[in-house]
């Protein structure tokens, strides 16, 4: 899985019921042609990136979609993806 493009845009919480900063990253990614989840029109990454207090920040939730569409797709990271995903929003954050 390979990551080429992404969007990372601040949430509002018009609530303040939230405690931290939440973001919303879009990541578009590349994946093998032999991959159950691979599509022409390309598959990308929704994932909630949450920033506590006391933290460096977590994945809240995620889930595929495809990109021509924005239709969720039912599939999970696996635990070193959830690692790669995590590691990039973390260092992403200010861009």
């Amino acid at each position: 899985m390979e990551i080429n493009e992404f969007t990372v845009n601040k949430m509002n919480d018009p609530t303040g019921i939230l405690a931290g900063e939440r973001y919303e990253y879009k990541l578009y990614i590349t994946l093998d042609e032999d991959d159950e989840l691979y599509s022409e029109a390309g598959i990308g990454i929704r994932a909630i990136f949450a920033v506590d207090d006391n933290e460096v920040g977590r994945i809240v939730t995620y889930h595929f979609f495809e990109r021509a569409t924005e239709k969720a797709l039912d599939f999970g990271l696996e635990e070193e993806e959830e690692n790669q995903i995590l590691e990039f929003c973390q260092t992403h954050l200010e861009d």
